[in-house]
């Protein structure tokens, strides 16, 4: 062979090698974009701590929280707190703001107009429905939403039926129909139940009745839907294996084929791992806070699917301090009793990735 027709197969070398280069430069990007189309869409959810405005509503029992009360919670802590909110939805979001951010706790309309649009929160553009319980502290639950991502059709509250001398109105569940970002119709329930006050056995009635009213709600949901999308995120006061979740919901730990039309509670399985929870109690870690889904959302080839891996405790270190009692870390929160402590929460956030493939 002589140099020229040597020169022109290197040449001709050289072109194939740049062209296979460029052909799987071309791939990893491809790769690499649909691997982010396939993360962009999170939720979390996050029960703020006494959510509150420095305005008495004579309809409420909000003393506690006014200028005037020992907490003395003024508007500089008000627009505090604000900002410890947003901070912390902005740093589950990471690059991209959750699609959907469930709160409780908050107290009125008024607290959420001063989330979305005169905290650091402002520039996200949420949107957010809530409900108008008749809890008698005035607290109740909400749902911000990307429109991005997230296209509102309806919502109602569903109240929760009470009798009897020692029962007292809760806060409502918070249901959101709309249309995810695959145009699929996607059931969300934003919930908090009532609290342990006065015993875990004593108070457990009032949970199993809201979750026998959740329960309702989602079988008639069953009924209608061959393949329903239902997410459920809520501050439970109740553990995976209590009665409320375990026996009512009948929502336990995703087994290797799911069924459609049941529920399942995506961090049952973690929660039995020590140290592992959203909130501390007596210097044990525990898991108030729920994320489940029907079972339809853990199709691995569906084109808007979730799993236990994806859904997490959001231990930032900025929502954790030392525990000086018990050892170890512990949520650090707006007050420690009635001494201001300016921190974010009893609770830590729970937060859910979906992975989907774009419509065409």
């Amino acid at each position: 062979m002589n140099l020229n027709s040597k020169t022109k197969v290197n040449r001709q070398i050289d072109l194939f090698s740049i062209k296979l280069a460029l052909a799987f430069s071309l791939l990893l990007f491809t790769k690499t974009i649909k691997a982010q189309e396939e993360s962009s869409f999170r939720l979390m959810f996050w029960n703020v701590e006494n959510l509150f405005d420095c305005k008495h509503d004579t309809l409420k029992h909000d003393e506690e929280f006014l200028p005037t009360s020992m907490r003395a919670w003024h508007y500089g802590r008000y627009k505090k707190k604000l900002a410890n909110i947003a901070r912390t939805i902005t740093a589950i979001g990471q690059w991209t703001p959750p699609a959907l951010v469930g709160l409780c706790e908050v107290e009125n309309d008024s607290v959420l107009r001063d989330l979305t649009r005169y905290s650091p929160l402002k520039k996200y553009n949420y949107r957010y429905v809530m409900t108008n319980s008749p809890d008698m502290r005035g607290i109740d639950v909400a749902l911000l939403y990307q429109r991005g991502h997230f296209k509102l059709l309806s919502y109602h509250s569903i109240r929760i039926p009470f009798s009897g001398k020692h029962q007292h109105p809760t806060r409502d569940i918070l249901h959101v129909i709309g249309l995810n970002i695959n145009n699929d119709s996607l059931d969300v329930f934003v919930v908090h139940l009532p609290s342990r006050s006065g015993g875990q056995k004593a108070s457990e009635p009032n949970r199993i009745r809201v979750a026998e009213t959740l329960k309702a709600a989602v079988d008639s949901l069953f009924l209608i839907r061959a393949y329903p999308k239902i997410i459920i995120m809520g501050d439970f006061n109740d553990y995976p294996y209590n009665k409320s979740i375990s026996k009512i919901l009948e929502a336990v730990a995703p087994p290797k084929h799911p069924e459609p039309q049941h529920l399942y509670n995506l961090l049952a399985d973690k929660a039995k791992t020590r140290n592992f929870g959203s909130y501390k109690y007596q210097g044990e870690w525990g898991l108030l806070d729920q994320l489940i889904v029907s079972g339809t959302l853990l199709t691995p080839t569906g084109n808007f699917t979730t799993s236990e891996a994806k859904a997490n405790v959001a231990r930032l270190p900025f929502l954790l301090t030392k525990d000086e009692k018990y050892g170890g870390e512990q949520p650090f929160r707006t007050y420690n009793g009635i001494r201001y402590q300016g921190g974010f929460s009893d609770h830590l956030p729970v937060y859910l990735d979906f992975s989907f493939t774009p419509s065409e």
